[in-house]
């Protein structure tokens, strides 16, 4: 298939956690026969901080503005099997517009942020990447985020066929490394700051900090403020590019998720950090949210932490107590959340979509959890 679309970004895994997320299963469509061709604005702010130049089997298209592209991406949509807008897109409604003229692509649209988009639909924000239509003449809706969302895109946006894509990880990219040295940590936390954080963080991360003086805590992000309250012990990492991700969680002793407060609400949302840091071999520590439970088994395959006497308590476990959880939840992972399962995950979607639209004309609901 040839599968046309107009993102947030690729090419920058600054900030965001769009780019890791679409390396990782544009590499799996190609080796399964599919050729991709990405539409990026170039902006500034990732501009400054690329770290990627071209997707294997495909096409990085990088633009300025929307009327320089819109020619290009006309040519691009002509031959295409599948068209896909995704949430963040910075000419996400323009390029929606353009794909649901195209009469010969499956019309998809993917929200890698729902509850964001939720967050700000109940807020009454502007939602930039999706127009006064909703999402009801879209083929397929994928989400990010399943549960209860899936529910929500249909009943308040309209969409008539919804699903989950969650999260994945590339095991040839991320998989256990030598440790390095000036990663080497009892506890880690790898996230760019987000304030809906914090609180979590101070609690689970920061507070314990100071309860384990001798013990050594890293962070590794971006965008943290100057009046983080740091603690001797804790030390940090300015972002680090995917590439360095293997080495960072390896070097982990044991490692915290936290997820930003929005997800955590809605549930069923899991970052795609729990999958990195589990593929490298890296025990987790995590709070607790709906849902998780079907990705990891708690107390075998994921710690969970509500207080910092549960991150304490967790540091105080053995060696081999804490390997036995790390190896279960590779184990885990590798069977049933890589980017090659997200990739033939979204053929069958894909497949099912184009089918129904096909035969009837009007695409049906099809929810899962």
């Amino acid at each position: 298939m040839k599968i046309v679309i107009f993102g947030l970004t690729v090419s920058s895994s600054w900030g965001n956690g769009h780019a890791t997320l679409w390396r990782g299963l544009i590499r799996a469509l190609a080796k399964r026969g599919h050729r991709i061709v990405f539409f990026e604005k170039d902006v500034p702010y990732y501009a400054a901080n690329r770290d990627l130049f071209e997707i294997p089997g495909g096409e990085l298209v990088l633009y300025q503005e929307w009327a320089d592209i819109r020619s290009r991406a006309e040519t691009a949509l002509a031959d295409a099997d599948v068209a896909m807008t995704t949430s963040y897109c910075p000419d996400g409604i323009a390029a929606s517009q353009l794909l649901l003229d195209a009469s010969r692509a499956t019309r998809v649209f993917y929200d890698l942020d729902t509850p964001v988009t939720f967050s700000r639909l109940e807020a009454g924000e502007p939602i930039t990447y999706i127009g006064s239509q909703g999402l009801r003449d879209f083929d397929l809706v994928l989400s990010y985020t399943g549960g209860r969302a899936l529910d929500r895109l249909q009943s308040e946006l309209g969409a008539r066929r919804v699903a989950p894509l969650y999260g994945h990880v590339d095991p040839d990219v991320h998989y256990p490394v030598k440790p390095a040295g000036h990663y080497v940590s009892d506890l880690s936390y790898l996230g760019t700051y987000a304030a809906d954080r914090q609180v979590a963080l101070q609690r689970l991360f920061i507070d314990p900090a100071g309860l384990r003086p001798k013990q050594r805590f890293l962070i590794g992000g971006a965008q943290y403020p100057d009046d983080f309250p740091w603690q001797p012990n804790i030390h940090f990492v300015q972002h680090l590019p995917p590439p360095e991700h293997p080495a960072f969680f390896s070097s982990s002793r044991l490692t915290l998720n936290i997820t930003r407060q929005a997800m955590a609400d809605m549930g069923w949302c899991p970052s795609g950090r729990l999958f990195e840091a589990a593929a490298c071999g890296t025990p987790i520590l995590s709070d607790r949210w709906e849902g998780l439970d079907s990705f990891f088994e708690p107390g075998r395959e994921i710690l969970i932490a509500e207080t910092s006497q549960d991150t304490v308590r967790a540091l105080d476990l053995t060696d081999a107590e804490l390997k036995r959880i790390a190896t279960a939840g590779r184990e885990r992972v590798l069977a049933e959340h890589t980017s090659a399962h997200r990739a033939r995950e979204l053929e069958i979607l894909l497949e099912g979509a184009s089918s129904v639209t096909s035969s009837t004309g009007d695409p049906v609901a099809m929810m899962e959890a």
